[in-house]
């Protein structure tokens, strides 16, 4: 059987340098769920949808849940897809802003995400 048939059928790459490493390709629906950190390693909350531009299919932003128990305190934050940086050991992702910035930020209501404003992740 060709190299790359096997490789089709197993997932695994028999030849040159491991598949998309580094990590340059990730599933749409993979993102629901990752964790978000901050840079001093404090949990802003999980990923909980991605808003892709229709007009070139890459994803603009994504909305992070962040703080609340049961829906009580939730607050939703729309920030750029490119304000966040991947950390492969961890299967998360890293925002760089402090965890009381966004416990001071209003965020926005999860039934209305049409008010959504994808600039504004980077200074809630």
């Amino acid at each position: 059987m060709k190299t790359l048939e096997n490789d089709n059928l197993t997932g695994k790459n028999d030849t040159g340098k491991p598949a998309n490493t580094p990590v340059q390709y990730l599933t749409s629906s993979s993102l629901i769920g990752d964790q978000v950190y901050n840079a001093e390693d404090g949990n802003l909350g999980e990923i909980k949808d991605r808003m892709l531009n229709i007009h070139d299919g890459k994803i603009e932003y994504v909305v992070i849940k962040f703080g609340g128990f049961t829906e009580i305190g939730e607050k939703y934050f729309a920030v750029p897809y490119k304000g966040l940086t991947l950390d492969t050991s961890r299967y998360a992702f890293i925002l760089h802003q402090e965890k009381e910035v966004l416990e001071n930020a209003p965020g926005f209501d999860k039934n209305h995400w049409s008010e959504t404003n994808p600039h504004y992740g980077n200074n809630p």
